[in-house]
């Protein structure tokens, strides 16, 4: 059952009025009323296009938005669409806002949309980010339709992506997971995705809420997806929105994804250290597309900041890596800039020997997530001289070829978890 604490009184008031749906769209928000409305209207316009017999709900979960988003949200309802021979409504859609406690937290969203789901007993649910200005009403059919229609427990998306972009994700999020878990999930942190019923209430009865996990809720779903006895797919959505008006904050994006990658490998260690390589997931369209327009990065800063890292961090690095693989760290950064590379062996027994020392915690973890940060800059430089000039081939095998790494060198961290040198 839901933890109805979570709820507010007015919430549940109006999912008791809403009663059992079919579909749940979830929008979590916080001062997005620049984009909210495109999305929501994109939302609405696609449960009535492709789910017109469908009991639908879309639930706003706001964290206290100050510039009127959950107005521009709660203004949605059918009449403000133009009904066409395409969009027609066969039953009530509705749209309601809340705006959960606490600090701007997409575990708190995610929390309180899946105690909702439970309680409307909503069998296929969505998230859709509210920052998605290039989303087309077909997203909704493209994550929800293998929900309904062929029983798949997680649907998550793949993009059209710049080179330049993602790139956590293509160095270090996506090829750990796939390497650990055994699945070639391209958006392991999904901003859009659906989920059945059986997998969203295995999340809600879990013990991560109210830990630091939560910060990265999404993630522990892609996990318990993953490890557990639930059917994954991908499917394909197109341009992935880039946002240029808020600074990457890159510490708490590391919590939420490698963090909770980190704090999952004791319980889930009978699972990650059995696997050998990588399976594909059944894919509705491309499993990834790269962009090549011009984009200015400052790569000398990214290699500045590994430089000043290696040197700031040292007693803290030496706490969690071996000597060996920090005399070489120590040593690269001894090169001329235009010289250096992070090879990937040397990332890869770094992040490895990262998740071993994890485990021992010979600092708090917390801290040795964040001394991971200066070194991601190191590879991330790496990675855009190496592809500066590449073709959009090209940038896949180099992303291919250090997935095969992390695969490949599994059994070091294997050994190093157990103790070993």
């Amino acid at each position: 059952m839901a933890d109805e604490s979570i709820l507010s009184d007015d919430f549940l008031r109006e999912l008791i009025n809403v009663g059992e749906v079919d579909i749940l769209v979830g929008l979590p928000t916080y001062n997005d009323a620049k984009t909210v409305g495109k999305v929501v209207e994109a939302i609405r316009v696609g449960l009535l296009k492709f789910f017109p017999r469908q009991r639908a709900v879309i639930i706003n979960a706001d964290a206290g938005s100050r510039d009127g988003t959950q107005d521009i949200v709660r203004a949605a309802s059918i009449s403000d669409l133009r009904h066409t021979s395409d969009v027609r409504a066969l039953r009530t859609l509705h749209c309601i806002s809340t705006e959960y406690s606490g600090e701007t937290n997409p575990g708190r969203a995610l929390h309180t949309l899946l105690a909702a789901a439970d309680l409307v007993r909503a069998p296929a649910c969505a998230v859709i980010s509210s920052e998605s200005t290039t989303i087309d009403p077909e997203w909704v059919d493209k994550l929800l339709a293998p929900i309904r229609r062929d029983n798949i427990d997680f649907v998550t998306p793949t993009y059209r992506r710049h080179k330049f972009d993602g790139l956590l994700l293509r160095n270090l999020v996506y090829p750990m997971t796939r390497a650990l878990f055994d699945k070639r999930i391209r958006e392991p942190f999904p901003p859009e995705y659906a989920f059945s019923a059986r997998l969203g209430n295995q999340l809600l009865l879990a013990d991560i809420w109210g830990t630091e996990a939560a910060i990265g809720a999404e993630m522990c779903m892609t996990l318990a997806a993953l490890t557990g006895d639930f059917r994954v797919a991908q499917t394909f959505l197109g341009d992935k929105t880039r946002v240029d008006h808020v600074p990457a904050d890159l510490v708490r994006a590391m919590r939420q994804t490698v963090g909770v990658i980190f704090s999952s490998l004791e319980s889930k260690f009978s699972f990650w250290s059995t696997h050998q390589g990588s399976q594909p997931v059944p894919t509705c369209g491309s499993d990834h597309e790269v962009s090549l327009e011009p984009l200015r990065i400052n790569r000398k800063r990214l290699h500045q900041i590994f430089v000043r890292g290696i040197g700031d961090l040292e007693s803290v690095l030496r706490s969690i890596l071996t000597p060996e693989t920090m005399t070489q760290l120590q040593n690269s950064v001894t090169l001329p800039e235009e010289s250096f590379r992070y090879s990937n062996e040397m990332w890869v027994r770094t992040v490895y020997e990262f998740a071993a020392s994890y485990k021992k915690a010979p600092i708090s973890r917390d801290h040795i997530v964040q001394a991971l940060v200066p070194l991601y800059r190191g590879k991330a430089y790496t990675f855009l001289m190496e592809n500066r000039d590449a073709t959009a081939d090209e940038v896949e095998s180099n992303v291919e070829s250090l997935c095969q790494t992390f695969e490949q060198m599994k059994p070091e961290l294997v050994q190093v978890w157990n103790g070993g040198k």
